[in-house]
């Protein structure tokens, strides 16, 4: 601090005091009045780290930013959440968890140790040293990049922003959305330079919700920096609580390398979801192609079909990167086509749902379909870009009377404001049905009892898998077998589908290599319980009860 910086009155008080001590003693009388006109530790990076000095804000308690300041939290730093919904900020100061994976204990010891706060004012972020920005970047109507979001908290949080603290965008986005949307906005407000008066960062995240195998922790963390400077306090920051920190050149290197991880996903998914109706109608079995393919230990990756692709990452990141190209004048034909591909697949299952009815004497209006899952992904409660949602969507204006079962999403919203209710998964409601799509393959559903009791089953995931019964149809078997298909008598345990929304590693090999039979002839079925609409108050007091949301104000994935 300059003696400059001193308002009048403390430069006159200065001279005065200079004039009767030696220049020793005024120095470190200066320095100490100083110290309390300016409290802030006067520590470098590297000390503040060692010593858990730090103190961290997160802007958006989602997906995303809940288990993020779980884990800094959990490193012993001091961390404030930050989330426009109340409610949520709510639930979260009574020790109340709203995230799978994030248990009501965990929150509770960090709350009582004073490690994690939450509130809704922005004027938390003047006590912070770092800054973590963690909300959705969502498509607009017109299929275009949504940073609204971005733009919403940099703008809360730049009047409070002190000197010397580090900001760190984790939303994905398009390249150049930090350099444009983050550093350029605080520069202009505050007058400052990045690398200098602050410093800021990209490190996009890498969330698979529900995975038993990787969190924050052990995923490698990827982080580009405006200035070398930037990069540096970012990696050090990160690497103090995460095992593995991976810096590159710049923060569009970084933001284009999260785009092309889901990228990559969405290409190859697509490219399976195109070869299933194929497969179909050659009369091949896409499943036991997929299983000999993924036995070749070099240059392949398998990925599997399904009624859609859902989440925040694959439906959106892709679209992020063909926008920004198109901005530069590039055209990402591959992007464009494989969106265009996964999102037919919904029409597709409904198309094939319709064909199966007919070959049994049903017409799909007025059929009677019970949907297993509505989640995007096995065993989470996250409805975001389901295709379980187009496909309720599709059947139900198709004429069909539609429910839903599914033991982690208990209510949703339909597109008229109305409220639907999930459905225990019992005999009586397999019985019950026409025909049941299996959409999400939570563990769950008892898959055996499924078969022993619906007349028909369209299994969109293969999690019947070693299920007996000859009144399965799986997504991607000929369609000239329509009929059915036999399996063994003993449950292939692990091979009830695969884990992922849309695709799963090399690590899970679904057992998928059946016999087919023709269906029996139809059972009698008990059809006079309903399975309608359910009655809304219930309805609102699940909804009161929810352990999980199904849609975020702030949060990402």
């Amino acid at each position: 601090m300059s003696e400059n910086s001193l308002n009048p009155e403390e430069k006159r008080q200065d001279e005065k005091e200079k004039q009767a001590q030696t220049p020793g003693e005024h120095r470190g009388r200066k320095q100490q009045r100083l110290k309390q006109l300016y409290p802030k530790p006067q520590q470098t990076t590297l000390q503040c780290i060692h010593d858990r000095s730090l103190k961290a804000v997160v802007i958006g308690l989602g997906y995303v930013g809940l288990p993020m300041a779980v884990e800094m939290a959990q490193s012993g730093y001091q961390v404030h959440g930050i989330d426009i919904d109340a409610g949520k900020v709510a639930k979260l100061c009574a020790g109340h968890s709203y995230i799978i994976g994030i248990e009501d204990e965990v929150l509770q010891t960090l709350l009582e140790a004073n490690l994690l706060t939450a509130g809704t004012d922005y004027a938390a972020v003047a006590g912070a040293d770092v800054i973590v920005i963690c909300v959705p970047t969502p498509l607009t109507d017109k299929h275009q990049p949504d940073i609204s979001y971005i733009s919403s908290a940099v703008g809360g949080m730049t009047p409070y922003l002190q000197q010397g603290s580090l900001v760190i965008l984790e939303s994905t986005t398009y390249p150049g959305t930090t350099e444009e949307h983050v550093k350029q906005p605080i520069e202009a407000a505050r007058g400052w330079t990045a690398g200098e008066h602050f410093y800021v960062c990209y490190s996009p995240e890498r969330v698979d919700p529900g995975s038993v195998h990787y969190g924050v922790k052990n995923t490698p963390k990827i982080i580009g920096g405006s200035t070398p400077a930037c990069l540096s306090y970012g990696t050090q920051f990160y690497g103090s609580f995460l095992n593995e920190v991976v810096p590159v050149s710049s923060t569009t290197v970084a933001e284009t390398a999260k785009l092309f991880e889901n990228t990559f996903r969405s290409v190859n998914i697509a490219l399976v979801n195109e070869l299933t109706p194929a497969c179909e109608q050659m009369g091949v079995d896409i499943w036991e192609v997929l299983q000999a393919a993924a036995t070749k230990p070099f240059g392949y990756m398998p990925f599997y079909p399904g009624p859609g692709i859902g989440g925040h990452c694959i439906p959106i990141d892709p679209i992020y990167l063909s926008w920004a190209a198109n901005r530069q004048g590039s055209e990402l034909r591959f992007i464009e086509l494989a969106d265009a591909t996964n999102r037919q697949m919904p029409e597709h299952v409904v198309q094939r749902a319709t064909a199966l009815l007919e070959q049994r004497g049903h017409s799909i209006r007025g059929a009677r379909v019970v949907l297993a899952g509505m989640a995007y992904k096995k065993d989470i409660d996250d409805l975001r870009e389901s295709p379980a949602l187009d496909v309720f969507r599709l059947l139900s204006a198709a004429g069909a009377d539609v429910v839903f079962t599914d033991p982690m999403v208990p209510v949703f919203r339909q597109d008229d404001g109305s409220m639907l209710q999930s459905r225990q998964a019992t005999p009586e409601l397999w019985t019950w049905a026409d025909l049941v799509i299996i959409t999400t393959d939570h563990s769950s559903f008892d898959y055996q009892e499924m078969a022993d009791h619906a007349p028909l089953i369209f299994d969109t995931r293969n999690a019947t898998a070693g299920c007996r019964g000859n009144n399965i149809v799986v997504l991607g078997q000929p369609e000239r077998h329509d009929h059915g298909r036999a399996h063994s008598l003993e449950h292939d345990k692990g091979t009830k589908g695969h884990t992922d929304a849309q695709s799963q590693d090399a690590k899970e090999h679904p057992d998928t290599k059946h016999d087919r039979v023709t269906f029996a002839e139809d059972t009698d079925k008990e059809k006079d319980q309903p399975f309608g609409n359910c009655d809304v108050k219930k309805v609102d007091e699940d909804v009161k009860k929810m352990h999980g949301k199904t849609g975020d104000s702030y949060g990402e994935s």
